[in-house]
């Protein structure tokens, strides 16, 4: 038997296990408080869904280059389209 990691590492780093105090703890300030609350209010069956949505958003924080990227977009520099976004994604990919 070989020992596998529970989550893919490698250039992108270690993924945020999914669970509630991990994503809680990858998460700043105000967006943790942010994330707690919904969590908490949530029903039971909304609960996967808060956690899913606030996994992908703590794993974007956490990109190499993820602050660059946003100011980027707010100042209207180096926007890609969809498509070229996607070509890149699957080229990265194989």
């Amino acid at each position: 038997m070989s020992a596998q990691p529970d989550h893919p590492t490698g250039r992108r780093g270690t993924a945020i296990p999914h669970t509630i105090n991990a994503i809680g703890d990858a998460l700043s300030g105000a967006q943790r408080a942010l994330f707690y609350s919904e969590v908490l209010a949530a029903e039971e069956e909304d609960v996967p869904g808060v956690m899913r949505r606030w996994w992908k958003s703590a794993m974007l924080d956490r990109a190499p280059g993820a602050e660059d990227s946003r100011a980027n977009a707010a100042a209207g520099r180096r926007l890609v389209s969809v498509d070229e976004l996607a070509d890149r994604l699957e080229g990265a990919a194989r």
